[in-house]
């Protein structure tokens, strides 16, 4: 031991250094805040809690980890800075005592289709290190086992100088890339049904094209009439060969169409370069129906959906492929790579294993490598990306987590607890928003944050242990232990939903009843093939009304009235009194204040640094033309109606003048699901993730079905709201509906009617239905891993 250090613990006294144990905020009024002021303790776990839309990612992410972010891009030099995204310096008097932020939230990964688990994470990069210094035979470099690589070769003459003279050189150059040329790395290959592109009866100036975007008024119509190739008046399915082929298949060719030099290009290549390069789930709703409609996609058969070329298939490791590889459950490669005896590429094959086993450990062992990153859920993205922290060797850091539970069975909670704490033991300050009980029990430090949602939020109602918060009588503190008891009698049902030998992902050919008339949960580990079975099998049926976890799209233009279609019948009712038009009460229209654009604020790009939004000072933040506010409805004017919140929205539009039946209809159901604080003209991108999730629930339970599948409803959920819900279930079942409920939250299961369990494990342990019947029947039966954590949850 050192003098310094046996003189450092002798001494009383602190040293300077380690006095800076707090983040102190103060003065925070970001989004609904209210000039709040808390100190967290560094290298502590700090849980926020507070209902849904209190504040809590207002506080968090918004302010300590937006600032962090903000002044770490600040130390980059002014030309770096021009390349980053400018952000804005949060709403807040004093942010002291900051560390770096890395912030793992629940966004949904990319939803590229070039994009697997493998890629998004550091496995495949290793694997393919691992192939090409290892495999036999011997094919290339790593980018020869890389699908988002093509090979390609060319030989040709350049021209260098030498010695002062100009002379001329053969080259050639070729590069080994493991890309299938034949679906160019994606795994699926593409087949159009020409009858959805056009009507061969008429001609293109009659309207032949039937792809969206493509009429004879815009663009395209005027270089497909006057590129010369065919005649636009003469029926498609009179054209010759040639002239098909030019339609549907000519390369891009530069021509002049009414003066002006432009490029034809046939209609496939077209929308595989404009509708194709996206995801499926990434496309507008309209584009979506049509190439579901146009296109289908079927699995390569030259690469048999591997995405590799033979040549990258052909190097092997003990006679396995690295498409055999990032084929298998990432816990039976965790365990081949273990096998290997490879002298060379040991420190390699030391990290790959830390990383496999990172998966396993956080509950994603029953992922494979090859599995698109775009078709993970909310919270299986959220662990991936907690993967590459794991092993880092980067201490003192604030890590900030949205929920990490979610997605999560109650088994699998436990394994994401001790997680947290190992990163907190490693010397790192986490802060984590959550709901779950079983998550703020690992505290050492609670903020909850209310007292209410909304304008009724953005206080700090308490802020000590977990013991004080059970006694500090605040919303979260009453319902902290609150358990839900099993039902002492259910509901009949009025028939079956016959599901007979499913096998999508890994479903082992079941068969299932879902019985229709009550509420079924469909429960189970992470993985064990819910998702699958519901999906696959009951959610694309006619009469089905399908809710998943996919995010809300819209900017900061959209809000509850644009998202809902409340605004329709409210435009056209104040048009009709005022005898104007529908589109003078539209801030994305006629009526926008020309100064703003119907912002409401205008936005200075101020290069490098931070950008500034100040409101319009033409409209004052109204969003509308000053004579548009003149025209009123039941004595209050647009701009007016668009502050109200929805529960008084709901009151205004239900008597009196302003009766208006359509509207009311919609607004009673975003009251139903517990928005009636949220105002209907706030822009979506200020609403929290359980917000957005219920504001979706609100809009389809306007739709026509008689079968409603929810995928986690439960999902950003406080506990006093989970009430809330488990009553709007029973409405809907009481109205003669049929509720499916995908969830791993022990009050809805134990509100059930029925129950169905997967697993008994996750990838291919699960697959396989464990239990059906009763919540009381699976309290008494306890054979499964959800058995025994309900009957825990209930006291049984």
């Amino acid at each position: 031991m050192s003098t310094a250090t046996t003189t450092d613990q002798q001494s009383p006294e602190l040293h300077a250094a380690d006095r800076h144990d707090l983040i102190r905020v103060h003065g925070a009024r970001e989004n609904n805040l209210k000039d709040i002021s808390v100190e967290l303790p560094k290298r502590r776990l700090t849980v926020f809690t507070g209902v849904s839309g209190s504040g809590k990612s207002s506080l968090v992410f918004s302010t300590i980890a937006a600032e962090s972010q903000r002044m770490i891009n600040e130390t980059y030099s002014a030309f770096v800075q021009g390349f980053m995204p400018t952000l804005a310096r949060p709403d807040v008097d004093v942010l002291d005592g900051l560390t770096t932020a890395i912030i793992v939230d629940q966004e949904r990964m990319g939803a590229n289709p070039r994009s697997t688990v493998g890629t998004a994470t550091d496995a495949n990069a290793m694997l393919r290190i691992l192939f090409s210094r290892v495999g036999k035979p011997y094919i290339g470099s790593p980018q020869a086992f890389s699908f988002n690589v093509a090979s390609v070769s060319g030989a040709g003459a350049i021209t260098v100088e030498k010695a002062g003279r100009t002379v001329k050189e053969r080259r050639a150059f070729s590069v080994t890339g493991g890309m299938c040329p034949r679906c160019e790395g994606m795994g699926k290959v593409s087949d159009f049904d020409l009858t959805a592109l056009y009507d061969d009866g008429k001609s293109l100036n009659e309207g032949a094209l039937t792809i969206p975007g493509y009429s004879m008024d815009g663009w395209y119509g005027r270089i497909f009439r006057g590129c010369g190739f065919f005649d636009p008046d003469k029926p498609i399915a009179k054209f010759t060969k040639k002239q098909l082929n030019d339609l549907l298949y000519k390369e891009p060719t530069k021509v002049n169409v009414e003066g002006v030099n432009v490029t034809y290009e046939g209609l496939i290549p077209k929308i595989q370069k404009s509708f194709l390069s996206k995801d499926r789930e990434a496309m507008q709703p309209h584009i979506r129906a049509f190439v579901d409609r146009a296109i289908t996609f079927q699995t390569c058969p030259d690469c048999e959906g591997t995405r590799l070329s033979e040549e990258a298939r052909s190097s092997k490791i003990d006679g396995v492929s690295i498409a055999d590889v990032c084929a298998m459950q990432i816990s039976d490669l965790a365990e081949w790579v273990r096998g290997l005896d490879a002298p060379s590429a040991a420190p390699l094959l030391k990290s790959l294993g830390e990383t496999l086993d990172s998966f396993v450990e956080i509950g994603l062992g029953y992922l494979s490598l090859d599995r698109p990153a775009g078709t993970l859920s909310g919270g299986e993205a959220q662990r991936t990306k907690l993967i590459r922290h794991l092993g880092s060797s980067l201490t003192d850091v604030t890590y900030v987590f949205d929920e990490p539970t979610i997605g999560l069975h109650p088994h699998d909670i436990a394994r994401m607890n001790d997680l947290l704490l190992q990163l907190r033991d490693k010397g790192n300050t986490v802060l984590v928003v959550e709901h779950k009980p079983e998550a703020i029990a690992i505290a050492d430090h609670v903020v909850d944050l209310g007292p209410r949602a909304g304008t009724e939020g953005g206080e700090v109602v308490f802020e000590g242990t977990v013991d004080e918060l059970r006694s500090s009588g605040t919303l979260t503190g009453k319902h902290l232990d609150d358990r839900a008891s099993v039902k002492p009698s259910v509901r009949k049902s009025s028939g079956a939903l016959e599901v007979r030998g499913a096998g999508t992902h890994n479903l082992r050919d079941v068969d299932v009843d879902i019985p229709l008339g009550v509420l079924v949960v469909v429960t189970g580990v992470a993985g064990s093939g819910k998702s699958s079975l519901i999906g696959g099998s009951v959610a694309k049926r006619d009469g089905v009304v399908s809710i998943d976890q996919g995010a809300i799209k819209g900017s900061r233009r959209s809000n509850p009235a644009t998202y809902t279609g409340l605004l329709d019948p409210i435009r056209k009712a104040f048009a009709k009194v005022n005898g104007v038009k529908p589109g003078l009460f539209s801030a994305n229209s006629e009526g926008a204040c020309p100064n703003c654009n119907g912002a409401g604020v205008v936005y200075s790009d101020l290069a490098m640094m931070a950008g500034v939004s100040t409101p319009c000072e033409v409209c004052e933040g109204k969003r509308f033309q000053a004579e548009v506010l003149d025209y009123k409805f039941g004595g209050k004017d647009i701009s007016e109606v668009l502050t109200m919140s929805v529960a008084q929205a709901e009151e205004f539009f239900g008597s009196g003048d302003a009766k208006l039946p359509a509207a009311h209809k919609i607004l009673a159901r975003l009251a139903d699901v517990g928005l009636g604080y949220v105002k209907i003209g706030q822009p979506l991108t200020t609403l929290s993730g359980g917000e957005r999730q219920r504001l979706k629930l609100a809009t389809h339970m306007g739709e026509k079905g008689d079968v409603y599948v929810l995928d986690e409803p439960t999902t950003g959920l406080h506990l006093a709201d989970v009430e809330n819900l488990l009553g709007l279930l029973d409405r809907l079942v009481d109205s003669g509906k049929s509720v499916i409920v995908i969830e791993h939250h022990q009050a809805v299961m134990a509100h059930a009617d029925w129950i169905i369990d997967l697993g008994p494990g996750a990838g291919h342990d699960g697959g396989r239905i464990v239990f059906e019947g009763t919540p009381a029947d699976l309290v008494a039966d306890r054979s499964t891993l959800t058995g025994k954590h309900l009957a825990e949850y209930v006291g049984a």
